[in-house]
């Protein structure tokens, strides 16, 4: 995991991906930046009323409720969409998976966690062909519970209380995820211009999978892991092996989560494949289509003619049962490329015994022989997934408690810590992944923390670059990082360059004997730590103006951090600090538009923030880039009054700044970056820039700045919501 971000053009963003949205602007000029990914989730598109609290609607939910209808569901077979051997188990597993399984390490994006399966590209991405059959068979189920339960719990949930229904031991289920409500423009899923196009379209070498392009994690455009068929749909177990494990890496399961997930994800339902030509998606469909794609015309009202992967056959011979079938039958026989009848390309054993095969879904009395994937072969070839499916094969009881904690994994990963699970069905264990903080105190004194603070002998600037750079870290994607554990003091992040390590020792030398004398955490200490210098430059530029605070943060320590999987964190560009630990293809300006969408900032949030740490004076390395202000350390917007003044021309320099130069003597009077420039090139971020620049508003930029901060520094912090 590691190697995640310096591969593949050693760049954590892909060019294009986040400011390339497909509208007229980015189609006319496709250099222009583009803002939407920071307004994609304002009011006017949600349908909620304004004070609509999901956080406190999911308490009041009937959980037990919701869990039984669910289960009820899965045999009562509708005759529009009939269930295989009268079970949706299958079904509902698979929209589950896919739902979750696209979630990625690099970036957080992606995941179940908003119920984005229910828009395009995803709806209608062939790998979900016929998902939206099983969104409309839990329709009642919605429609029932109302607002309460989201349709990202709903379909995540189907999932996991199938596998119940089927035998297994569920390791556990946690309401809370929010729906959004339309597409996610802050997700690249890809820069192809083609549906299933080959892999080469993403992967520097298709021998070495892990050099395909960050942060993506499947194999193809349009695929939620990795080809059925193979890599570019030629069948070879141990190819499809290498991309298995850096899809499933990218998802943060290590080798035996990935094979449990592999082996039990087939161990009941099945593939369909009933035809070639399935027809057009849901996107593509005409109205009276209905929503509905995919529009077999083959299938006759029985489950055994419906159309999914094009793939056709079940994993076992019970596949409606939670058992070791799928082992058993991969290490029994030998097996064969052989097609479809859709003609994809499937491996089926040889002289398979009678009493192995499988029914028909729609008639038992037919027989049929089972099927594995390229990539369940791969469970056999591969050195090491096999001796690990060896292992669960010896060992039934191993394997269900490693899947059922693999799933719950899959199905929460993107859900951030356990202060977000709601429910009685959440399990009481700790999970490393879930980054555990221990509860902080409240009940110091926070002027007196503050008096000793700004004792300390730490400048304004010390401190408020290491309250942001410990706030920073935070992503809305999969609510990971964030101020609240204080794990800047801890491996990677203590030696990450963005945090200027010896700056930080500094700081924290100061600091955390601060902590330790008055009772508060660390976390609470480094923010209010922020606050005091923050404070500071804004009585210096003459306002008067308190800094919120919330106590209550709590130090992680060593033991409940994964570092490997923090490593992925790490700001490899900050344009909010104008730094950038290397030359990418992505902009600088884009990368900072990407940080702040992390960050859930809007436009004009980004904008104050830019513009007031500009001159206060944190830019990373003391650089005086964008540093527009005689006056720094002071919280002014004179940012904002150079880059919309015309008595300065830019002009660029050879190594990638500029410098602002007086028109009339052509001295040099500031030098930038291209992050700072675009303040005052686009048009939109320009507009923001202006109104902080005119007559008159410099304590509304104060009380913006303050307050776009704030919530930056309170990200993390779930308990306030």
């Amino acid at each position: 995991m590691n190697e995640m971000n310096t591969k593949a053009g050693k760049c954590p963003v892909m060019h294009g991906g986040n400011t390339g949205m497909d509208n007229h602007v980015t189609k006319w000029w496709p250099n222009a930046l583009n803002l939407d990914i920071l307004h994609q989730r304002g009011a006017r598109s949600n349908p909620m009323d304004l004070d609509y609290n999901h956080r406190e609607a999911v308490k009041g939910l009937d959980y037990q409720g919701v869990w039984n209808d669910v289960k009820a569901l899965m045999t009562d077979s509708q005759e529009w969409w009939p269930a295989d051997w009268g079970h949706y188990g299958g079904l509902m597993i698979r929209l589950s998976w896919h739902a979750a399984g696209t979630y990625r390490l690099g970036d957080g994006r992606g995941g179940a966690g908003t119920g984005n399966i229910r828009f395009e590209p995803l709806n209608s991405w062939p790998d979900n062909a016929s998902l939206e059959k099983a969104r409309r068979l839990l329709w009642p189920v919605k429609k029932k519970y109302g607002n309460a339960l989201s349709w990202a719990d709903l379909i995540t949930m189907a999932g996991t209380a199938a596998y119940e229904s089927m035998g297994l031991k569920v390791f556990g289920f946690g309401f809370g995820r929010e729906d959004i409500w339309g597409p996610e423009l802050d997700i690249n899923w890809g820069n192809e211009n083609e549906i299933l196009a080959p892999t080469e379209e993403r992967v520097e070498s298709t021998a070495d999978a892990d050099t395909m392009y960050n942060p993506l994690a499947a194999s193809h455009m349009g695929l939620i892991y990795v080809n059925p068929e193979g890599v570019n749909g030629n069948p070879d177990p141990a190819e499809t092996a290498k991309f298995v494990r850096t899809t499933f890496a990218r998802m943060a399961m290590n080798d035996e989560e990935t094979a449990a997930l592999t082996v039990g994800g087939h161990t009941v339902g099945k593939a369909h494949g009933m035809t070639a030509d399935p027809g057009p998606e849901p996107a593509a469909a005409p109205m009276e289509a209905a929503g509905f794609g995919w529009a077999n015309d083959k299938f006759d009202g029985n489950a055994n003619t419906a159309h999914t992967s094009g793939l056709e056959g079940a994993w076992t011979s019970n596949p409606t049962q939670w058992d070791n079938g799928y082992l058993d039958l991969l290490f029994k026989y030998e097996w064969q490329v052989v097609k479809s009848r859709a003609g994809a390309q499937q491996w089926e054993p040889i002289d398979i015994a009678e009493e192995d095969k499988v029914p028909d879904a729609t008639d038992p009395s037919i027989k049929h022989n089972p099927i594995m994937t390229d990539a369940d072969m791969a469970m056999k070839v591969d050195p090491t997934y096999r001796k690990i499916c060896e292992k669960f094969h010896a060992d039934p009881a191993y394997f269900a408690d490693t899947f059922a904690r693999a799933w719950f994994k899959l199905t929460h990963r993107d859900m951030g810590p356990k202060a977000n699970y709601f429910g009685p069905f959440v399990p009481a264990e700790d999970l490393i992944w879930q980054d555990p903080i221990p509860a902080g105190s409240t009940g110091y004194d926070v002027d007196a923390v503050k008096a000793k603070i700004a004792a300390s002998g730490l400048s304004a600037a010390e401190m408020i670059a290491t309250a942001w750079d410990s706030a920073r870290t935070f992503r809305g994607s999969d609510k990971r990082g964030g101020a609240n554990g204080a794990r800047i003091r801890l491996a990677p992040q203590k030696d990450w360059v963005a945090n200027e390590p010896a700056r930080l020792a500094k700081v924290l030398g100061a600091l955390e004997p601060i902590a330790a004398e008055t009772g508060a955490s660390v976390a609470d200490v480094i923010v209010l730590a922020g606050n005091v210098g923050l404070e500071q430059a804004i009585k210096a530029a003459g306002h008067d103006v308190a800094v919120p605070f919330a106590p209550g943060r709590g130090d992680a320590t060593d033991a409940m951090t994964d570092a490997d999987s923090f490593s992925v964190l790490e700001p490899y560009a900050d344009g909010f600090r104008n730094f950038m630990k290397d030359q990418y293809p992505v902009s600088a300006e884009e990368l900072m538009l990407d940080r702040a969408q992390l960050l859930g900032l809007t436009g004009p949030e980004m904008t104050a923030l830019v513009g007031g740490m500009r001159v206060l004076g944190v830019n990373h390395g003391g650089s005086t880039h964008g540093v527009f202000t005689d006056r720094v350390g002071q919280l002014t917007a004179d940012f904002f009054d150079v880059i919309t003044d015309m008595a300065y021309k830019w002009v660029p320099k050879n190594d990638g700044t500029y410098e602002l130069q007086d028109r009339k003597t052509g001295a040099v009077k500031y030098t930038a970056t291209s992050a700072d420039l675009v303040f005052g090139s686009n048009s939109v971020l320009r507009a923001y820039a202006e109104v902080y620049a005119q007559n008159g508003n410099e304590a509304k930029f104060v009380k913006d700045f303050v307050a776009a901060w704030t919530k930056v520094m309170n990200a993390d912090r779930f308990d306030l919501l």
